[in-house]
C-alpha cells in the first residue's frame, strides 16, 4: 500500500494520451471525465502520501512531474484547438519551464533544493485545473458564459505570474546566501 500514491501518479501520466486523443476527436464529454479523474487523482495521491506517511523520494519527483506533464500537455493541445487563450497557455508553460530550469541550475550550482510548493503555487495549480475544466465544459456544452471564462483567464494569469515571480525570488534569495561550489 505504501506505493499506492506513486501508482496513482503513474496512472495520471497514463491518462494524458487518452485525454489528448479525446480532445483531438472533439469528444469533450470524455475529455471532461478523463481530465476530472486525473485532477482528482492528484488530490488523492497527495492525501494518501501525507495521511499515511507514504512519501518517498520517487513520489516527491513523480507527483510534480505528473502534474506538469498533464497541465502542459493539455494547455498546449487546448490552446492549439482554440479552447483557451494561447497567451494563458504561454504564461503557464513559461512559468513551469522557468521553475524547472531554476531548480536545475540551483541543483547544479548550489546543491539539493529542499523546497515546498508555495500556497500561491497550490492555488495557481487548482485554478489552472478548474480553468481547463471550465474550457472543456464550455466546448462540450456552451453553458459557461464567455465573459466568465475571460475573467477567470485573467485571474489564472495573475496567479501564474505571481507564483512564478515568487519561485524566482525564492531561488535568488536562497542562492544569494549560499556559497558557490560543486553540487553537494
Amino acid at each position: 500500500m505504501r506505493h499506492l500514491p506513486n501508482l496513482i501518479c503513474l496512472a495520471r501520466i497514463a491518462l494524458i494520451w487518452p485525454i489528448l486523443a479525446s480532445l483531438e476527436a472533439q469528444n469533450y464529454s470524455l475529455t471532461l471525465v478523463l481530465f476530472a479523474i486525473a485532477a482528482i487523482s492528484d488530490g488523492i495521491d497527495g492525501y494518501l502520501a501525507k495521511r499515511f506517511s507514504w512519501t518517498s523520494a520517487l513520489g516527491k519527483f513523480l507527483d510534480p512531474l505528473a502534474d506538469k506533464l498533464l497541465l502542459v500537455t493539455v494547455f498546449i493541445a487546448a490552446s492549439w484547438m482554440n479552447l483557451l487563450p494561447w497567451w494563458l497557455a504561454a504564461a503557464a508553460i513559461g512559468r513551469d519551464v522557468m521553475i524547472g530550469l531554476g531548480a536545475l541550475l540551483f541543483r547544479v550550482w548550489f546543491g539539493h533544493l529542499h523546497g515546498q510548493p508555495s500556497i500561491l503555487s497550490k492555488i495557481n495549480t487548482a485554478l489552472q485545473i478548474l480553468f481547463i475544466l471550465g474550457a472543456i465544459v464550455q466546448a462540450a456544452s456552451g453553458v459557461v458564459p464567455p465573459i466568465l471564462m475571460t475573467v477567470f483567464a485573467w485571474v489564472v494569469l495573475a496567479t501564474t505570474l505571481g507564483s512564478g515571480a515568487g519561485y524566482l525570488a525564492r531561488f535568488v534569495r536562497r542562492a544569494w546566501w549560499l556559497p558557490v561550489g560543486p553540487a553537494r
